[in-house]
């Protein structure tokens, strides 16, 4: 009986070519076949992806049954072996096609419940056969094959066809091939092998090429996969890395999609949501799945999630989780509805759903806990005690790390921080979890933050990250009418004669509209304007009329230009 899947197994589904892949000289071997038995009673899924037609695949390779799915005819057909069900996902070419074909000389041929396969050198015949009919067909060779499909149909369209069905991400695939019609297919999962005897081409585009050719090669992978889940093989897989700033040596900041738990931490106004932002932005790219819990209602307009709860309401933990088993699904969980002193219970329920959707499915990819503190404080054991040791994947971000569990700082691996004072972060959780404080803190920028990797052998070092294309609905009525607080914009003047505070965009333009010549001009030429509007309000746009207003002669036109354009996009 299959073992239940581990809470972190990443590769939840290997998938196989067969001819030179799994089998040599179209035979597989009975130790093969063993060896795939025991990688699914490791918990995971097995699925057969060949150019063959199903009635040739159970001639040659009895033992077909060991595959939980298969895809076939290059991906036009999906089986289901547990219950014998045939799914066509492509229309076949029609018969006056095929005799077309026959007319031209095309033998042999082979004709599928959609796919239409013959041999080199036909693949001129074919070509013409196709114009002449008006078709759409396209031509996808292997080795020697000439393989006829509708248009858009391969290996990669079959595979998730299947992980629709089955509610998984291609995240939690490795796939194995040797040959030209196998490439979509690598290219479709998180890790991409290649048997030792794969042509050049699929080579260079693995991940990962196997000692040993065919099935012996496909048995090397088991055993890996067995072995630590390709954890060994994730440093190669950089294609995968979120990308989220750039170092002081210029070299890109990257973070494995599949790593140890991150803590970001900074004073209120630090910018810690702008950041987070950020990184959400990069899982959205990258169809990574996340589950966000937001207790201040900062994350309610953002792309490329759904917004559960609100003010009033919070649905249902089984909602939550029927949403959260569709993969492309992201969701933001608005807990504003929840009173503080509830919501270290309300994550633990959340907990119990994530932690079965982890084990079924291996997601959500990420879950990232704002205003952490709220969720897992010190004071409290309920969650800590529940929280598995090889809990992975997931965001703390706190004003106080010294006010969270003991239990989720242990999890970190990664130390982030940001704002003026960069040195508390470290200090507050290095008393938690009793090891040394990290030295050196560096002084950080607007746009900076200083990153420790516990698990690894860097010292401190800061990186500018990429600002969000998006601008969170809360943080654009606080710029607009809030308070900034320490990053509102003070006219001063030359020498520092005035202190005028715009606390907010509304009041700059008040304060704009009443200042001398001189001062105006003071902060244009010192291009505090932009500045201002670029790394503060995170604003593009204003930032570009700043830049352009530093450009004119006349002092009237640059003020009315840079006011116009505020009152047009924050007051229309």
């Amino acid at each position: 009986m299959p073992v239940r899947p581990a809470l972190n197994m990443r590769y939840q589904l290997l998938a196989s070519d067969y001819d030179g892949t799994l089998a040599n000289q179209g035979l597989v071997s009975p130790a093969i076949v063993e060896k795939l038995r025991f990688l699914q009673s490791t918990g995971r899924k097995l699925a057969l992806v060949t150019g063959r037609e199903m009635k040739d695949l159970v001639l040659v390779f009895p033992d077909f049954a060991v595959f939980d799915y298969i895809v076939a005819e290059n991906g036009a057909v999906l089986y289901i072996t547990a219950t014998g069900e045939e799914v066509l996902l492509g229309q076949g070419p029609g018969e006056e096609f095929v005799l077309e074909l026959q007319r031209k000389g095309v033998h042999p041929i082979s004709v599928g419940k959609v796919i239409v396969a013959t041999w080199v050198p036909h693949e001129q015949a074919v070509l013409e056969v196709i114009k002449a009919s008006g078709s759409e067909h396209q031509v996808i060779f292997n080795k020697g094959a000439v393989m006829i499909l509708p248009p858009g149909i391969n290996k990669a369209t079959g595979l998730q066809a299947l992980l629709k069905r089955l509610c998984l991400s291609a995240h939690n695939v490795v796939s194995v091939g040797d040959a030209e019609n196998d490439s979509s297919l690598l290219k479709a999962t998180e890790a991409a092998v290649a048997v030792a005897n794969a042509l050049d081409s699929v080579k260079a585009m693995a991940d990962w090429v196997t000692g040993a050719g065919h099935g012996e090669g496909v048995a090397e992978l088991i055993d890996a996969l067995a072995a630590d889940d390709l954890g060994s093989l994730d440093v190669r897989l950089t294609r995968h890395y979120l990308e989220l700033g750039v170092c002081e040596d210029g070299n890109p900041f990257r973070v494995s999609p599949w790593r140890s738990g991150i803590l970001l931490a900074g004073a209120s106004g630090s910018g810690k949501t702008t950041f987070t932002l950020a990184i959400l932005e990069s899982l959205v790219r990258s169809e990574y799945q996340f589950c966000l819990i937001d207790p201040e209602g900062d994350y309610l307009d953002l792309s490329g999630a759904t917004v559960l709860g609100n003010e009033v309401s919070l649905p249902p933990m089984e909602e939550i989780a029927q949403l959260l088993r569709d993969p492309k699904q992201n969701l933001v969980l608005c807990t504003l509805s929840v009173p503080l002193y509830d919501r270290p219970e309300f994550f633990s329920k959340l907990l119990d759903v994530l932690l079965a959707l982890r084990r079924e499915y291996s997601r959500p990819h990420w879950v990232i806990l704002d205003e952490a503190h709220h969720l897992v404080p010190e004071a409290s054991g309920m969650t800590a005690d529940r929280m598995p040791g090889d809990f992975n994947n997931f965001i703390v971000v706190s004003t106080s790390p010294h006010a969270l569990h003991a239990a989720a700082l242990s999890k970190i691996g990664m130390v982030i921080s940001i704002g003026e004072d960069a040195g508390y972060p470290f200090e507050q959780f290095c008393e938690i979890v009793g090891c040394e404080a990290p030295a050196g803190v560096p002084l950080l920028e607007k746009g900076e933050v200083c990153v420790w990797e516990r698990d690894g052998e860097k010292a401190l070092y800061k990186v500018r990250y990429h600002p969000p294309t998006q601008l969170q609905q809360r943080h654009k009525k606080k710029y607009a009418q809030g308070d900034m607080g320490y990053n509102s914009f003070v006219f001063t003047g030359e020498e520092g004669r005035l202190r005028l505070v715009a606390n907010n965009l509304m009041m700059f333009l008040h304060i704009a509209e009443g200042v001398d010549v001189d001062t105006w001009l003071y902060h244009l030429h010192r291009k505090d304007y932009t500045n201002w509007f670029r790394n503060t309000v995170h604003d593009e746009e204003l930032a570009k009329a700043g830049e352009e207003a530093e450009a004119m002669t006349d002092a009237t036109a640059s003020r009315r230009h840079i006011l116009d354009t505020i009152a047009h996009k924050y007051t229309a």
